[in-house]
């Protein structure tokens, strides 16, 4: 007894039998991650060139670097935007690790629901770290402030 299959030739134009309507969204991912890659790519080595071989290099970085960085608008929205596409790019690449490899449904949606849930937190608190960010914060004991505080 043999079994024979049918295999439509290699170009063949894919049809589907049902018209699927709304927003692909496996192809807007797809692109977000070329487009992010990019826009990363350009940000993080923007931000090692600045830190480690403008001035002084490695060892000019401490707390009053960081301090005198996030005081500046420039920074703030340079450092804010590498956070949201990072994350963003990598909760995304997880989720299509989830797809791929989550076998049932409950388990996909678990899982998605934490890694949504994990990229959503850190982001809104990196945002609240780099808006927020006072190296000297008004009230505070002058033994505990940095040496460039003035005390009040």
């Amino acid at each position: 007894m043999t079994m024979t299959t049918t295999i439509d030739a290699p170009r063949s134009p894919y049809s589907r039998t049902t018209k699927k309507r709304g927003v692909n969204w496996e192809k807007w991912g797809w692109i977000y991650m070329r487009v992010s890659g990019v826009l990363l790519v350009v940000l993080i080595f923007g931000h090692l060139f600045v830190n480690l071989m403008i001035g002084e290099g490695v060892n000019a970085l401490n707390f009053a670097f960081v301090a005198g960085k996030l005081a500046n608008p420039f920074w703030q929205w340079w450092d804010v935007s590498m956070l949201w596409l990072a994350l963003i790019h990598g909760g995304n690449g997880m989720r299509t690790l989830v797809n791929d490899y989550a076998s049932t449904r409950t388990s996909r949606g678990i899982l998605k629901s934490a890694i949504l849930a994990a990229v959503v937190i850190l982001i809104v608190l990196g945002t609240l770290v780099v808006f927020t960010f006072d190296a000297c914060p008004a009230g505070s004991p002058a033994d505990l402030l940095p040496s460039f505080c003035s005390a009040l």
